[in-house]
């Protein structure tokens, strides 16, 4: 492993019995929190600025040096763009990009840290390759199973060749978290609830699943619905998450994906250390 980052933590299946539940040894599940850096358009794609690479790396270093600071267990790095590819493909730019963005921040928060890859819209196979020579935590990952519509396209998912080119990397020590119901997936034809897409991606080789919802009752529905049909899983909430509700969404859950009430109030759209903090506070095991 590199000296800069560590291996994906290792955890016992939770028990769907609701806040701080206890993990298998008689102590209550601790609740992950990872930090969202969204990056700006990349190399190799139309919407990128020429010369703005090493500011945007710049950023993303103060982001998660925030994070860490704020004591956050890790950081997402996801690509934002306007226009993206629905196949699992990325650019070869785009994927040295992530690479350095990736690298450069592994230096600057050092070990004990997990840092994640996102390269969107589909590009799944692109982010576990950044994963591994960069020797990072996790991925997410927007789709492993059915199919979903998306603004840019359908989005079709072939498991089976991103477990082939998983076990081709060896990263199966990489942690792939895979959405089920959010603001990135929905089953197509809406006939098959969280619970059932989450048993579907873990029976493929996902690790953890992510629920997101505007809605604090429906994003609860989707978790309870995964507690009950796919009980092994660990769970993400991937959105929507704030200080007001964090306690209540994180009650049965294993952990969060946050961004926007990180951030400082002044614009800039950084990520305040001390928003962190309080967050990081309610967060740990369900605001208990």
């Amino acid at each position: 492993m590199s000296p800069h980052t560590h291996s994906p933590r290792t955890t016992t299946a939770p028990q769907p019995s609701g806040r701080g539940a206890p993990d298998g040894r008689g102590t209550p599940r601790s609740r992950t929190l990872y930090g969202v850096i969204h990056l700006p358009p990349m190399p190799g794609t139309p919407f990128h600025t020429a010369g703005s690479l090493s500011a945007a790396v710049d950023d993303a270093v103060r982001d998660a040096e925030a994070l860490r600071e704020g004591g956050a267990d890790g950081a997402l790095l996801q690509t934002v763009d306007r226009v993206y590819s629905t196949g699992d493909e990325s650019d070869p730019a785009r994927v040295a990009a992530m690479t350095k963005y990736v690298m450069r921040v592994a230096d600057a928060v050092g070990t004990g840290f997990d840092i994640g890859v996102q390269i969107m819209r589909h590009a799944v196979s692109a982010s576990l390759a950044v994963a591994k020579v960069a020797d990072a935590a996790f991925v997410r990952a927007d789709a492993v199973v059915g199919a979903t519509l998306s603004t840019h396209g359908r989005v079709e998912p072939d498991p089976l060749r991103i477990m082939a080119y998983r076990r081709a990397l060896d990263a199966f020590g990489v942690e792939l978290i895979a959405d089920v119901d959010s603001m990135h997936y929905r089953w197509e034809d809406g006939t098959e609830t969280a619970g059932g897409v989450a048993r579907r991606a873990l029976h493929v080789g996902a690790d953890a699943v992510c629920v997101a919802h505007p809605d604090e009752t429906a994003a609860l529905v989707s978790i309870a619905d995964i507690r009950r049909r796919a009980p092994e899983a660990r769970v993400f909430v991937g959105g929507f998450v704030t200080h007001g509700n964090a306690a209540r969404l994180l009650a049965d859950a294993d952990g969060a994906f946050v961004s926007g009430c990180l951030t400082a109030g002044d614009g800039s759209g950084r990520m305040d250390a001390g928003r962190v903090r309080r967050l990081v506070e309610l967060v740990r095991d369900g605001g208990r």
